[in-house]
């Protein structure tokens, strides 16, 4: 019983509120909406504007994520490259030094 009070309480306030709002919105005079409308128009062009320019930036981060994706790929492939030569030259080491005992022994 109680609940159904209060609901009817509720809906008794919100039509009221909702009244008001209609009847205040009725004294706005046009110039008030345009004002509003050009607000609107502004803040409109300003979302747009940072979309684009968000659009921009992540075209430039992924233009700087592929450089530097390459730039590690080169990176890769030097090391390796400078492993390999390590790695002949202490084969070539290790076999002057066994030419070297072997001439020694003679």
């Amino acid at each position: 019983m109680e609940g159904k009070i209060r609901n009817k309480v509720h809906l008794l306030m919100l039509a009221a509120a909702t009244g008001s709002f209609i009847g205040l919105s009725g004294c706005a005079s046009t110039g008030q909406f345009e004002d509003l409308q050009a607000q609107i128009n502004a803040v409109s062009a300003d979302a747009k504007a940072a979309r684009t320019e968000a659009a921009n930036a992540n075209a430039k981060a992924n233009e700087a994520m592929n450089a530097a994706n390459s730039a590690v790929n080169t990176a890769n492939s030097a090391a390796n490259t400078a492993n390999e030569a390590n790695r002949r030259s202490m084969e070539t080491e290790t076999k002057i030094d066994r030419m070297f005992k072997k001439a020694m022994h003679k």
